[in-house]
This record gives structure tokens, sequence and C-alpha cells, in this order.
């Protein structure tokens, strides 16, 4: 495995086959990401994402064979509840290491901010809407992070390339660390149907590997915003080069270090209801074997 590589996608599918388009059961999406985990890819399986609704179905369904369950948990209903919910569970078996909650105005994020536990990352989902700085704001030197809508099964759920940049720019300025969710599947961007339907919605999708590179770059204070909307719109495999120690696209050139950097403080992961159709695309790009 490159180096660099591993530096810029470890970890970095968050595996949500529970959630549209994929919409497994339970059991079936358990069993697919401890498969995962015996795979040669799986330095870049993240968290298993299971909503708060459905823990105890999942405890009921742990297998005796040893898994590394590392969850991260949707957010829904009395918050002081939930966490209290979490503190239950069989820690031996079970790491939740980050919480995930759905659009809330600012100054709920605030009250939740004050008791939530030590130790387990936060993630606010935001919407792309005029109130965007306030989210920001309210997040920043707090240590939570944000979350951004990449797609979905629907066209109007894609954000622009514009909005996509601005908020990357955004959370760079304020030094806010986020993470992506849905129509991340593929690394380049390219028009592909949004669900496996005959009859699904055909879109441009945003490319994971564009947003990662882009992410990186912009935290490292390497690229203007002109050049980044190229940068997220770049669809040819020629212009990022993948050395040992470095990645770049075009003449925009990131070590090593500063991937590490960006993954660990900026760039969290990105949710994916496949974690195959990513794995699929890098090797067709040759940047996997």
């Amino acid at each position: 495995m490159v180096a660099s590589l591993e530096a810029l996608l470890s970890s970095v599918v968050d595996y949500a086959g529970l959630f549209p388009p994929a919409k497994l059961e339970l059991q079936p999406a358990m069993a697919n990401y401890a498969q995962y985990q015996t795979t040669p890819y799986a330095w870049m399986l993240g968290r298993f994402i299971l909503p708060i609704s459905r823990l105890r179905e999942f405890e009921q369904h742990l297998p005796e064979k040893p898994t590394k369950w590392s969850l991260s948990i949707i957010m829904t209903g009395d918050v002081k509840e939930a966490i209290a919910q979490l503190q239950s569970l069989n820690k031996d078996k079970i790491a939740i290491t980050s919480l995930e909650f759905p659009p809330i105005p600012p100054t709920e994020i605030e009250t939740i901010l004050s008791y939530l536990p030590d130790g387990i990352e936060s993630f606010f989902e935001i919407p792309f809407n005029s109130d965007f700085k306030s989210y920001i704001s309210v997040l920043q030197h707090t240590g939570a992070a944000a979350k951004i809508r990449t797609g979905g099964v629907t066209v109007d759920a894609f954000p622009s390339v514009t909005q996509l940049c601005q908020s990357i720019f955004t959370f760079a300025a304020a030094q806010v660390p986020f993470k992506a969710t849905a129509g991340l599947h593929h690394p380049l961007p390219r028009k592909h149907r949004l669900t496996s339907e005959a009859n699904s919605p055909i879109s441009l999708m945003h490319g994971f590997l564009n947003v990662i590179v882009l992410a990186a770059l912009v935290y490292q204070h390497k690229l203007t915003p002109e050049t980044a909307l190229e940068l997220l719109q770049e669809s040819s495999k020629e212009n990022f080069k993948v050395r040992t120690d470095s990645i770049s696209w075009k003449d925009y050139q990131l070590n090593i270090s500063e991937i590490e950097e960006t993954r660990q403080r900026f760039f969290r992961s990105f949710g994916s209801c496949s974690f195959q159709e990513p794995i699929d695309d890098l090797k067709e790009l040759e940047l996997l074997i």
C-alpha cells in the first residue's frame, strides 16, 4: 500500500448500510461490516453508523465471533436519555466513537454541547442555507464537528460545487472539523443513477477523492476558491499523482505530514451505504490493487 494514499483514506468510510439507497436490514448490514474487517481493505473502514432507536436491536444481534464494533450513533429524541442509554452498553464489545445529530437550530446545539460525554466525537449536520455562519459560530472552539450532506437519492439532495466549496473554506477558516455524508460513493465526479431502481434519476455525483484532497489543500492554505472549484470538478485521474510520500493535483502537492494533520484535525470521514463501490472504483483507477 502506498503510504500517502493510506494516510489520505485510513478509516475514511463510515459504513451506512442501513440507509438509502442500500437500506439493508440490520443483520445483513452487521454481517457486511464484520466481513469488511477481514478484507485487505479493512484499513479504509471507519465506523458502523447506527440510529439510537436500533441500539437494543443491535445488541441482540451481536455475534459471538469477536468483531471490533466502532459505532457512530445517529441521535434523535431526548439527548440526555440517549446518553444514559449509551453509558449502559457492554463496553467490552462496543465502542461508541462518535455521535451524529440531524439538523437542529444553533441554539439547541449550544445546549446539547454542555452535556455531551468526553472522549466521543460529535457531528452536527449543517444545512446549506443562509444560517450557515450561525452554525459555525456555535461550533467554533468547542471541539465539536460539522456534518454536511453531499448527496442523496434525489437530484436536489446534492449541493452545488459552489456550495460545497464555500462550506469547506468556511470550516477551514473557523477551524471546525467536518465529515460528509451521502452521495460520495465514487472517487471522481461522474453521472450515476441515484438508486438501483431502473427508473432512478441520474445526477452528477461529487468525487470523494476531490473532496478530501481539496479539504487538505484548503486546510494547508494552498488553494484559492477559484482553483478549488476547478479541483472539485476534476474528472481526470491523470491530474492526480499518488507517490509514496505525497499526493498532488496538478501543481498542488501535499506531503504525508500535511495529509495526516488534515485527517486528524479537519476532514474526518464520509458516510457511505456502500463500502465496496469506493474500493472497486479505486481499483479501476489503479490506485488500489
